[in-house]
């Protein structure tokens, strides 16, 4: 991965069957076909951390939060709904990252792009 966390998130997204970027509430975000997003990328716009939020499966939010709050949080107005918020200006395990973001195009998309996955 680059030294830009941003570089590498969108590596990370693009790299997934039929996602795309665009912006989304003034900073960059990965959907899938377009319609559904998974990943959302913030710079300071909600605390002066960067961060992205990422869909995550039941459960997975409360854990992460529990094991290192230092990188993980509850965000803004989709963590109610199990989003997962990652600290990205904090040193960063970009093999996790790999698989929170997996995970979070795995739980909106549709099952025959998942499927693709394996």
């Amino acid at each position: 991965m680059t030294d830009d966390p941003l570089e590498s998130l969108r590596r990370l997204c693009l790299a997934l069957p039929e996602s795309i970027e665009r912006i989304s509430h003034g900073g960059p975000a990965w959907f899938v076909r377009g319609k559904k997003m998974f990943v959302t990328y913030t710079d300071r716009n909600h605390d002066d951390r960067t961060t992205c939020w990422c869909a995550a499966p039941p459960g997975v939010q409360e854990a992460l939060l529990a094991e290192d709050p230092q990188r993980f949080f509850r965000p803004p107005y989709v963590g109610h709904r199990g989003w997962l918020g990652v600290y990205l200006d904090v040193p960063q395990d970009w093999t996790e990252l790999a698989e929170i973001v997996t995970d979070a195009y795995r739980t909106v998309a549709p099952k025959h792009l998942v499927a693709r996955l394996e």
